[in-house]
């Protein structure tokens, strides 16, 4: 999944119909005026970039993978030293 944004509404709808996408409305941290917000198109992982670029959009950065989850923690206490 890549998420594009497009200042303008017909350039998102445009390349949500080519690529198959979901349109959205979607704010920037901090942002609170309506009018501001970007359209957001979800597209699937393979979507050609060139035609976001072609409408002046950007794609967010991949999300990279979470970390693996770190080991289990011991039950008993380890002796570090030999009495």
């Amino acid at each position: 999944m890549q998420i594009a944004y497009f200042w303008e509404r017909d350039d998102a709808e445009a390349v949500a119909e080519r690529l198959g996408g979901e349109l959205r409305r979607e704010r920037f941290h901090g942002e609170d005026d309506d009018e501001d917000h970007p359209w957001v198109v979800v597209l699937p992982a393979d979507a050609a970039i060139q035609l976001v670029d072609e409408y002046d959009g950007w794609l967010e950065p991949a999300v990279e993978q979470p970390a693996p989850e770190p080991p289990p923690l011991p039950t008993a206490p380890q002796r570090l030293k030999k009495r």
